[in-house]
């Protein structure tokens, strides 16, 4: 008997529930309307590009007596091509500093598989690496790195 009365009831669900819902829906709706108003839904397809990088460490000499320090190769060995002015390279101790769009590195304004740079002065146990920075909004990614040997 309460089966049947249980089937047949016609009340509605509670209206807290209710209400629960309509202010997630409405939370879920203000955050992405407001993610591409802000033009922050641009910024999320900007990932750093794939690439892979190999460092060639070379001993220069010691440093003294007019000898040069260690010297790094860094070639780019494949994956996506990148825009010469988005890429620098830096090192933690010898204060080494590749300025993005140097021509010494892509000459034709992209760094593609097989291109190279070289930079001495590099300390041993160094670590070395290559940035890319955002070109639409300034972010900067460590897309390789690697410790000079000791």
């Amino acid at each position: 008997m309460q089966l049947k009365q249980l089937l047949t009831e016609d009340r509605a669900v509670s209206p807290v529930i209710g209400v629960i819902l309509m202010v997630a829906i409405t939370v879920i709706l203000a955050a992405v309307i407001g993610t591409f108003v802000l033009g922050l839904g641009d910024q999320v397809s900007d990932n750093a590009p794939q690439a892979s990088f190999s460092f060639d460490f070379n001993d220069g000499g010691d440093g003294f007596n007019g000898d040069p320090d260690d010297i790094v190769n860094i070639t780019h060995e494949g994956g996506e091509t990148v825009e010469n002015s988005t890429l620098g390279v830096n090192g933690d101790d010898s204060g080494l500093t590749y300025v993005a769009g140097d021509s010494n590195w892509g000459d034709d304004g992209v760094v593609s598989a097989g291109d190279r740079i070289s930079h001495n002065g590099v300390d041993s146990g160094e670590t070395i690496r290559v940035i890319w920075t955002n070109p639409n909004g300034g972010s900067t990614n460590t897309i390789a790195r690697a410790t000079a040997p000791q």
